[in-house]
């Protein structure tokens, strides 16, 4: 099952062609960070209309690199949110437009599942990960604890209740100074810390399985704007090491208290360094399999589109009938596939 599949929810233009949910054939990005840094972040309309550039020939090559023409196509899959509302149109047009052209069924998928699904994106048969399985979803506004059931469905455990961990990465990168985005240059700028002796506050949310980050940003701030501040690079690395202390430790604590067979780290921040050593540390020691996509595949990308379609064949739609996008607060996957909160 080969399917074509398109991601526009941010600031990159993805294609990428998938066999059977986990074979990767192809997956090209075209990213727009360097367009963005001007002004410290995404702005809609700019990132929708390079979107426009980019999609025609970013599909083109995604299909060329796969070695494969339309006629091996058997779906298009697109993402349908959550993201910026005017660039997820342009992708979930586009797909439709090549979807009805090519006589072909649409499958819209979910963003935040992509993530997930990317722990089953390989090149060789190695087996997915076991379930059920714990993930830990990083990406941009969003820090969430997911139990991915036996079933394939998804319960929400944790959720953040502020400023998710990508955001915090972007804001205190400002406040250092450093481009957009802001997750790589806190990391080079930590590595070059000394003394390594600053710790900044933890917010464990003790009796829940939720995140905030926006006090760790406010004492980042109220830090640099001392009189006599610590070194830049001894901040990013405090900052640093207590985003990735969170984030693990209540990422294990949570997979194991549910019986999870295994946990996943998911979304844009998963590509940290830090925090891939500080979730396999901690999971190690309770004898809890970890998967973790290498970096490509944690960013925004389209092959985690495809591989989320494929546990959606059955939502196919003609890409004639009306289709609206899901709002950022939308709820993960489709009526088959919903996820639930768990009640506290």
């Amino acid at each position: 099952m080969r399917i074509l599949a398109i991601e526009s929810s941010c600031d990159e233009t993805a294609a990428a062609v998938v066999d059977d949910g986990w074979r990767l054939r192809s997956n090209i990005v075209a990213s727009q960070s360097d367009l963005h840094s001007a002004t410290g972040g995404v702005v809609p309309e700019v990132a929708a209309r390079q979107h426009l550039r980019a999609i025609v020939p970013v599909v083109r090559r995604a299909l060329a690199d796969a070695e494969t023409s339309w006629d091996q196509v058997d779906y298009v899959a697109a993402t349908r949110g959550p993201g910026l509302p005017g660039a997820l149109l342009v992708g979930l047009n586009a797909a439709r437009g090549l979807a009805y052209a090519r006589g072909l069924p649409l499958i819209p998928a979910d963003h935040i599942e992509g993530h997930v699904r990317a722990a089953w994106l390989r090149e060789q048969d190695e087996g997915a990960p076991p379930l059920p399985a714990l993930a830990l979803v990083v990406s941009g506004g969003h820090t969430e604890l997911l139990l991915v059931q036996e079933d394939g469905t998804f319960e929400r455990i944790g959720a953040t209740r502020d400023d998710a961990a990508g955001e915090a990465f972007d804001k205190v990168a400002r406040l250092l100074g450093l481009p957009y985005p802001g997750g790589p240059p806190i990391s080079q700028l930590a590595r070059t810390a000394t003394e390594r002796k600053l710790r900044l506050p933890r917010a464990w949310l003790r009796g829940s399985d939720d995140f905030s980050f926006s006090g760790l940003k406010t004492a980042t701030r109220q830090l640099l704007e001392r009189d006599d501040p610590p070194a830049r690079a001894e901040v990013a690395w405090a900052f640093e090491e207590s985003v990735c202390d969170v984030l693990s430790l209540k990422a294990v604590r949570a997979a194991e208290r549910l019986g999870a067979r295994g946990l996943i780290v998911a979304g844009g921040v998963a590509a940290n360094g830090r925090l891939r050593e500080r979730v396999r540390e901690r999971a190690a020691l309770v004898g809890l399999p970890v998967h973790i996509p290498p970096p490509v595949l944690c960013t925004d990308n389209a092959a985690m589109i495809a591989a989320t379609a494929f546990e959606h064949l059955d939502d196919a739609v003609d890409p004639a009938s009306p289709l609206d996008i899901l709002p950022t607060a939308a709820r993960l996957g489709s009526r088959s596939r919903a996820v639930r909160r768990r009640s506290a």
